[in-house]
């Protein structure tokens, strides 16, 4: 077993018991499972660094090539932004949504090929690791605010029908979840939008184009034109609370069939076929 395989598979068990620490946290009620799952976040985030920087550092790029190696990434950035919101707001609660989330993706990628792919040439640009890195952390972003979103509508239902939970006493208030839905708003559509306009910039420097119309391109514009929208509506509409959550979610459902639908079952220029050369 390669250092790097068994790093991502550290990687994997530490961010499986951070989930189960956060799920008993929520099921019990336990301030301790709940705080002690961030330590073991934290501490699972400080591994998964090396694994990034191991693969980094042994394929000569970054580590987005294969379906394995885009997982293992997209996991890192969303648990890596989710620190820096529990940071901020200190929502031990946002942890319970994000971090089955970075398992699942950790799990996927056990199932696919760990092995270092040979790298297309055209990868060598330095628009490549801009074009990746503003992508995967504007995904990351979106996730939190669909996380939000999802808290949200949860915690209005329950003061709808006046059915009170447990979860109901741990969760954010509303005005943090809109609050936070609106930063992340705020920063998730400038990461998304320069991230497609350092794709294009790649495109033209590696196929001669700047927009080709390939799937991921057309989906990925569409997402952009979801949270374009949204915005406009929080800017000059007003829109917040419900609404707004409900479009955060969309879009990050949308966000998650341009990364698994078209890297899986549409062909183009994007596919990891291409970016392996095989």
């Amino acid at each position: 077993m390669t250092a790097n395989l068994l790093l991502f598979k550290i990687t994997l068990l530490v961010y499986f018991v951070a989930t189960i620490c956060y799920l008993i946290g929520v099921i019990s009620r336990k301030e301790g499972f709940r705080q002690s799952a961030v330590w073991i976040l934290i501490s699972g985030f400080s591994v998964h660094c090396v694994t990034i920087v191991v693969r980094w550092c042994s394929t000569g790029a970054v580590p987005v090539a294969s379906m394995h190696e885009s997982l293992s990434f997209f996991a890192w950035a969303l648990v890596g932004t989710y620190l820096l919101f529990y940071w901020r707001y200190r929502t031990v609660m946002l942890g319970a949504f994000i971090t089955p989330l970075a398992l699942s993706l950790m799990i996927i990628g056990t199932n696919q090929s760990a092995q270092a792919p040979a790298l297309n040439p055209m990868l060598d640009s330095w628009w490549f690791p801009v074009h990746v890195t503003l992508a995967f952390l504007g995904h990351a972003v979106f996730a939190i605010a669909a996380a939000a979103g999802i808290m949200y509508l949860l915690q209005e239902r329950m003061l709808k029908s006046k059915k009170f939970s447990g979860l109901f006493y741990r969760l954010p208030s509303l005005d943090t979840l809109d609050s936070m839905n609106y930063k992340c708003l705020t920063f998730g559509f400038p990461l998304m939008t320069m991230g497609i306009i350092s794709g294009a910039i790649w495109a033209n420097s590696a196929w001669g184009g700047y927009w080709r119309w390939d799937p991921k391109e057309t989906w990925a514009l569409i997402t952009w034109f979801i949270y374009a929208a949204l915005l406009h509506g929080r800017l000059t509409i007003g829109w917040r609370g419900r609404r707004a959550a409900i479009v955060a979610i969309i879009g990050f459902c949308l966000l998650l069939f341009t990364f698994f639908g078209v890297n899986m079952f549409l062909s183009g220029e994007h596919s990891f076929r291409n970016f392996t050369g095989q």
